[in-house]
């Protein structure tokens, strides 16, 4: 075991390894664990090899396989993932997900984010992901993105080390070309297993992989190595543009309401209001727009005259204006068809649902409607029919609620989904905006307000 062991360190990719790791990480914490994405294949096996032989990481790591089942073999090959942890004396983990696409997603894209999800909910603050991805990984990763038109993010490749959920997201061996993992595996006498998926052209990262790089290495032997270092420039030139699309978009957005303001947005030139956006869609959590779907958000909505009430959707979103705003309506398609149903709201229950997810609270509070009357009354959640008034403190006469509305600058699309509280019949609150004068209580006694959570 010392043989193996001064065998492992006395390895020049061990040492990379090694470096690596202590360059980009603080490893005295004691909390800190680190876990390896085990698929079982000799990428990830040696990486779990050269993590158990490191005596700074051995006591803190956890492999883990995410069983996909997509393929036949995915049971014998836990097993195996499960015996290699074994006699390394590796904690290990197995999650099965189901990686079937949804709308818009591709294969390898549904597979790669039900392993994330698996990973995210393992990672607590300071533990680290630590990936197998290589640099011929990283060849095919930039071929493929610049095969799609991909901007400068896309060309920078995958990083070395990013934050990722409560942690970190560390590719040690990013940097490692391909053969010098094989040798590694066959110098150690590691035992894999051989996904035949892999052989399968069908996919575009096989076909690169399989058809394209070994035609490319004839003419250009080190081509990944050059390419890794174009993508490395890429990376380096985004951080500049991300930072002038900070200071951009710190002009325009509105964190209130996660909208952008239009004439401030205008002022600016065609290219920087692209970085605006795109920095909008990130800032959401949304996946990349296309250059083509970005021009039409700006020339179909930007642009569009003040009266007009255009509309710009893509997967899971909606851009619309009002007023001077711009607002990116997320997951709201199926939503907007949910058609809101008045309810009871039950004596003494404190939420109660309005709709798939959206939830009306009553919270103590200092001044709003009184307990002892909210309890004693039949409380109702209603949506609008049109033509409602209400009468609200320290105003005069009775306004109607569209006015109201206007006069608030709330959006079209969001009026008739906002609940009115009906008191004994009578109309005592609308949403968490007003309450009604006839129920409005600034008394000492307990009150209650609303709250409207999404």
């Amino acid at each position: 075991m010392q043989g193996e062991r001064r065998k492992v360190e006395g390895s020049s990719l061990y040492k990379d390894f090694c470096s690596s790791i202590f360059k980009q990480l603080d490893i005295g914490n004691e909390r800190q664990r680190f876990y390896v994405a085990y698929s079982g294949g000799v990428d990830s096996h040696v990486l779990l090899h050269l993590c158990a032989s490191t005596s700074q990481l051995k006591d803190k790591l956890t492999a883990v396989y995410v069983h996909h089942g997509l393929q036949a073999e995915a049971d014998s090959w836990a097993r195996h993932c499960e015996k290699t942890a074994r006699d390394l004396s590796v904690e290990f983990l197995t999650f099965r997900v189901n990686a079937k696409p949804t709308l818009g997603e591709s294969p390898e894209e549904a597979a790669r984010n039900a392993r994330y999800t698996v990973f995210k909910s393992l990672i607590n603050v300071d533990d680290v992901l630590l990936l197998a991805q290589h640099r011929e990984d990283q060849l095919e990763t930039v071929l493929l993105q610049l095969f799609r038109g991909s901007g400068l993010r896309g060309l920078s490749g995958m990083p070395e080390s990013a934050a990722f959920g409560a942690g970190v997201m560390l590719r040690p061996l990013l940097n490692t070309p391909k053969q010098a993992i094989n040798d590694y595996a066959d110098a150690h006498q590691l035992s894999w297993v051989e996904d035949p998926s892999n052989q399968s052209n069908d996919y575009d990262r096989n076909f690169l992989r399989n058809a394209v790089v070994p035609l490319l290495k004839q003419r250009w032997p080190a081509i990944d190595k050059t390419v890794a270092r174009s993508a490395k420039h890429c990376a380096d030139a985004q951080v500049l543009v991300d930072e002038v699309s900070d200071e951009l978009f710190a002009e325009v957005f509105n964190p209130a309401d996660k909208t952008l303001c239009l004439s401030r947005l205008t002022e600016h030139h065609n290219h920087q209001q692209q970085l605006i956006i795109r920095h909008w869609f990130r800032q959401l959590g949304l996946k990349m727009p296309s250059q083509a779907k970005v021009g039409r958000i700006l020339s179909q909505v930007v642009a569009a005259a003040g009266h007009r009430d255009p509309e710009s959707s893509g997967l899971g979103y909606r851009i619309r204006r009002y007023r001077d705003k711009l607002y990116c309506l997320i997951n709201q398609l199926h939503l907007n068809q949910e058609v809101p149903r008045d309810c009871v709201w039950p004596t003494g229950q404190a939420s109660i649902k309005i709709s798939h997810e959206r939830t009306l609270r009553c919270v103590p509070s200092s001044k709003g409607i009184s307990s002892e009357q909210w309890l004693a009354a039949n409380v109702e959640v209603r949506f609008r029919c049109g033509g409602e008034k209400i009468r609200l403190p320290g105003r005069q006469g009775h306004h109607s609620l569209k006015n109201l509305f206007q006069e608030a600058g709330i959006p079209p699309w969001e009026r008739d989904v906002i609940p009115l509280i009906y008191l004994n019949d009578k109309l005592a609150a609308v949403g968490d905006k007003w309450i009604s004068a006839e129920f409005y209580s600034e008394k000492t006694q307990a009150c209650i307000s609303f709250q409207l959570q999404s």
